[in-house]
């Protein structure tokens, strides 16, 4: 399936968009292969797998884009698809800049491609989840599942910007179902990132066991106080936080259409001094990593907001343009089909000095998170709701009873210009961001965090 393309093809499509004019002419080229299982009742219900093939041609002119994509890869069908496309623009032909190959700035290895594992040993590690999961008898229902994706790109563009990478990606997850009494609690967990098979070869008996004794403790949670408190938030929680109700509004096309609670805020305190927030895409093996975006732009560590101050937004090359910028190397989409926007790659809050025990220790009472579970933010003004997973009392400075049905209600900024307390620790989480119908993987992480005022709604005495 896979069809041979050059940089001679790219540099004459890339003339063809251009041939009318314009500011800006890009050639997209993907082959991607995937494979994906899926456990329920102890049986693989589904078994898929496949290979893409596609480019798209993107022309700028002025405030305008035009996209275009095919499937079609026989060089005249390309060149008649950009010439179409070039109708976009009047004037006289744009430039074209000579290609010139990028260099990477970072390899991720992988010492065990996917596609080198049979299918076999994949479903196997499915049912060995299903059955560590399985092992309390409150345990009614768990579903795993496995997926892989080896993705080859070549991107150009009438910069003279030339770049090819490959990126392999893996993911397991486990979710586990526990009832007792009426009463029904979850359990979640996944593993994953940027490399081959050996980054989740033997981690499902640990992932299978945590995700069932969250499930079953659940269970005898008492229901959850309501109002303002104190809130720690652990640094295993993940970076839901950070990312829903920080990142979003640091993209930078949220932020040029007003659509951003940080809008017009550069180079103003917008956390607390103990806060800073990077984006880094080039992190070893991290969810959301990656040599180089999905412009062609070198992947790289930007900070965001460092010791409060806000330093930067996350652009891609359309963004940047805008405020004669640089690209941050933050240019995503899904796939060929789709044009590329700013997105996050790895984003987190860095670590502190403070030993989360010590954290534990000088909170007298409050509400201890550990797990974040689904949410709402609205990126114009940071408002923000989450759900708590997996949350604890804090009492006397110690570790108390499991809670349930708690979620933590506030604003972004408010909540980050807080924080009187950060964690030498960090624990990140893997997921899919959407964003304008596209979803790209991404990688999120906190360290323990101590916030003195928080509205915590409850269920307790409901």
């Amino acid at each position: 399936m896979k069809r041979h393309f050059n940089e001679a093809l790219a540099q004459e499509l890339l003339g063809a968009l251009l041939a009318q004019g314009g500011d800006f002419a890009e050639v997209y080229w993907e082959h991607t292969s995937s494979q994906s299982l899926f456990l329920e009742g102890e049986k693989l219900e589904r078994l898929s797998g496949g290979e893409d093939l596609g480019l798209g041609l993107r022309l700028v002119v002025s405030d305008r884009t035009f996209y275009a994509h095919t499937s079609d890869l026989e060089p005249e069908s390309l060149l008649e698809l950009a010439t179409r496309l070039a109708r976009g623009a009047e004037g006289k032909p744009g430039q074209v800049e000579e290609l010139l190959l990028r260099e990477a700035p970072v390899r991720f290895g992988v010492r065990q491609p996917p596609s080198q594992v049979e299918t076999g040993e994949k479903a196997q590690l499915l049912h060995i989840l299903n059955q560590e999961a399985r092992r309390a008898p409150q345990v009614r229902q768990v579903t795993a599942s496995y997926g892989n994706v080896e993705q080859e790109i070549l991107v150009a563009n009438s910069l003279g910007f030339m770049a090819q990478d490959k990126r392999t990606r893996v993911r397991l997850v486990v979710n586990v179902i526990a009832e007792d009494q009426g009463k029904i609690q979850t359990g979640y967990e996944s593993i994953g990132g940027v490399g081959g098979f050996e980054l989740v070869a033997t981690g499902a008996p640990q992932m299978a066991q945590s995700a069932r004794e969250r499930a079953v403790m659940m269970l005898s949670a008492r229901s959850a106080p309501s109002g303002q408190m104190t809130v720690v938030m652990a640094g295993e929680a993940g970076g839901t936080m950070v990312h829903e109700a920080c990142g979003h509004g640091l993209e930078a096309d949220l932020v040029q259409k007003g659509l951003s609670v940080y809008a017009d805020k550069m180079g103003q305190r917008v956390a607390s001094s103990l806060i800073t927030v990077i984006d880094d895409a080039t992190l070893p093996g991290r969810y959301g990593s990656f040599a180089f975006d999905d412009e062609g732009t070198p992947g790289q560590r930007t900070v965001l907001i460092e010791n409060g101050i806000l330093k930067s937004y996350m652009y891609n090359l359309n963004t940047a343009r805008k405020e004669n910028r640089e690209s941050t190397g933050n240019g995503r989409r899904d796939s060929y089909r789709s044009r590329p926007i700013p997105r996050m790659s790895n984003t987190y809050i860095a670590s502190g000095e403070t030993d989360p025990e010590e954290i534990i220790a000088a909170t007298e009472n409050g509400l201890y998170v550990t797990k974040m579970g689904g949410g709402q933010v609205n990126t114009t003004n940071g408002d923000f709701v989450f759900e708590v997973t997996e949350g604890y009392l804090l009492q006397n400075g110690k570790i108390g009873a499991p809670v349930r049905g708690a979620t933590l209600i506030g604003n972004g900024p408010q909540v980050l210009s807080e924080v009187d307390l950060v964690g030498q620790d960090n624990g990140f989480s893997l997921g899919v961001c959407g964003k304008n119908g596209q979803g790209v993987p991404v990688g999120d992480a906190q360290p323990t965090l101590r916030i003195p005022n928080l509205v915590v709604g409850g269920t307790e005495g409901v």
